[in-house]
């Protein structure tokens, strides 16, 4: 009776048509990023109040790697703060001014950061 349908097309976001007769969807697809050792990673920390609401908070950006391991460090970060937050677009979010306890706990990993802006 019903045939369920094949619906990847619908995960190929950006991909409208080609014409080429040997192309191949999955060799479009980004190799992911090598992670950076600690030490050649040149994080900065930063205070962030633009559209949040008038909320603060502590912006981690510079991390060069793969999305698992800025989701690790961020997780790593909102523990040793106790508060939530948040890892998209190579940057960590962290709920609040935490920048002394984010700067620190880098530092102690092995990571290059300052604070820079605010």
């Amino acid at each position: 009776m019903g045939r369920k349908k094949d619906n990847s097309w619908k995960h190929r976001d950006g991909v409208v048509y080609s014409t080429s007769d040997n192309f191949d969807f999955d060799d479009q697809q980004p190799e992911p990023e090598e992670t950076l050792p600690p030490a050649q990673q040149h994080l900065r920390v930063m205070l962030d109040k633009k559209s949040r609401g008038g909320k603060q908070v502590t912006l981690v950006t510079g991390f060069t790697g793969s999305e698992a391991d800025l989701k690790s460090l961020g997780k790593a970060l909102k523990a040793r703060c106790g508060v939530g937050g948040n890892t998209k677009e190579g940057e960590i979010i962290i709920q609040g001014d935490q920048r002394e306890k984010v700067l620190e706990h880098l530092l102690q990993q092995g990571y290059k950061a300052k604070k820079s802006g605010g």
